[in-house]
């Protein structure tokens, strides 16, 4: 009798564990900067709840436990390391800030621990500071600004001006553009760098300073706030649309929507023209999206969907939760994405997924894109040769 108990006991024990939730925990700048992250955490929801009506994945049911980091890398790290240790999640994954994506990096590698980067844009993170538990979805300041560089070096400018806030982020675009455009157009020449404090732009002095130096182009990556601020001094002062401007991130909803009937015309951009896009797989997602939260997607929406695409697709390749199995599913895995498919190349975990470049226009008093294309990211990514150059030879082991 006791030991039919026992063996009662066990293959309950054993169906208990079976059907607990697959726990997947989320760390994002939510407070911070909700203009990105409530679309991207309705994205990701939205994921979740189409996976569970379908039946879960590997018999179970998933679960997110979602954190508020408030932009700051500390308040990312006490979450990990709760959400590893007491919540017991299988998979940690988010980040919107680089430099906080980079300190949820560094506590994957030191905990051995798989970490989905979603949002994070900084090189770094898939290349000098890369490590073998960590991957990244979006394309990359270096791929956003390979793409830009292409419309960039058509220009007839060759004084080059930049304004980037001086942080991880923006110090990583600066540095791609200036060498991608450099190895196009070795003609241009960059006269001014202005690096004001992410949040606490003084438009005013930086665009003095910008001008000061005659350029005949800016390369402009604030974003938000600082953004709105920068485009409406500008406007006031005529530098624009005078100046010619490329811009990355300046094209996607959440900063249009800011924008409004300010937005410069003219502007070369990455962004998201969701109301002009045909392929099926964003039709199906964008009406899904607008049927479950009543408004239209934001590129946030598409990231936190993605993010959540590629951890099912992993989990569902390596038919298990197990952390070493996961990153052996993850390099070189294909998955689908709202912008269509896309894949985690093995030498540096950095994804395919691409971005849209195109020009910006005003319709009905708001912001658009107008000429505008699919980049797809395959085709920004350099060479195998310049990763191992820059990546560690033991991220990869």
């Amino acid at each position: 009798m006791k030991r039919l108990m026992s063996i009662g006991l066990l293959a309950a024990s054993t169906l208990a564990v079976a059907q607990a939730p697959i726990r997947i925990g989320e760390i994002n700048s939510y407070s911070a900067i909700p203009q990105f992250t409530q679309p991207y955490r309705q994205g990701w929801q939205l994921a979740v709840e189409q996976i569970n009506a379908s039946g879960g994945l590997l018999g179970r049911k998933v679960e997110v436990i979602a954190r508020d980091d408030a932009g700051k890398p500390e308040e990312a790290l006490r979450h990990a390391v709760e959400l590893t240790s007491k919540e017991k999640v299988d998979v940690l994954a988010g980040g919107f800030l680089s430099n906080v994506g980079l300190a949820l990096a560094d506590h994957a590698l030191k905990n051995k621990r798989l970490f989905v980067a979603s949002e994070p844009l900084t090189d770094a993170i898939v290349w000098d500071k890369g490590n073998r538990y960590t991957f990244r979805l979006r394309p990359s300041t270096y791929m956003q600004s390979a793409m830009l560089v292409e419309e960039a070096a058509k220009l007839p400018a060759k004084r080059w001006a930049t304004i980037a806030p001086n942080y991880e982020y923006g110090q990583s675009a600066v540095a791609s553009f200036k060498e991608l455009l450099k190895a196009r157009r070795p003609d241009v020449e960059f006269v001014s760098e202005q690096w004001p404090a992410q949040g606490k732009i003084d438009a005013g002095s930086t665009l003095t300073a910008t001008m000061a130096s005659k350029p005949d182009a800016i390369f402009n990556v604030t974003f938000g706030a600082d953004l709105a601020k920068l485009v409406r001094e500008g406007n006031q002062r005529g530098v624009f649309p005078r100046t010619p401007v490329v811009s990355l991130l300046s094209g996607e909803p959440e900063y249009l929507e800011v924008l409004k009937d300010e937005t410069p015309k003219g502007w070369i951009v990455t962004g998201y023209p969701w109301d002009q896009l045909d392929n099926k797989d964003h039709a199906t997602f964008a009406a899904s999206y607008y049927k479950r939260f009543n408004e239209n997607p934001k590129v946030g929406s598409v990231v936190g969907y993605a993010t959540m695409q590629a951890i099912f697709a992993a989990i569902t390749k390596a038919k298990s939760t197990d952390n070493e199995k996961l990153i052996t599913a993850l390099r070189g895995l294909k998955f689908s994405t709202p912008f269509g498919p896309a894949e985690f190349r093995a030498v540096d975990h950095q994804s395919t997924m691409g971005a849209y470049v195109g020009k910006l226009d005003l319709r009905g008093n708001k912001g658009t894109m107008t000429d505008w294309r699919y980049a797809d990211g395959k085709n920004y990514q350099p060479s195998d040769a310049y990763v191992k150059a820059r990546r560690p030879a033991e991220a990869n082991r």
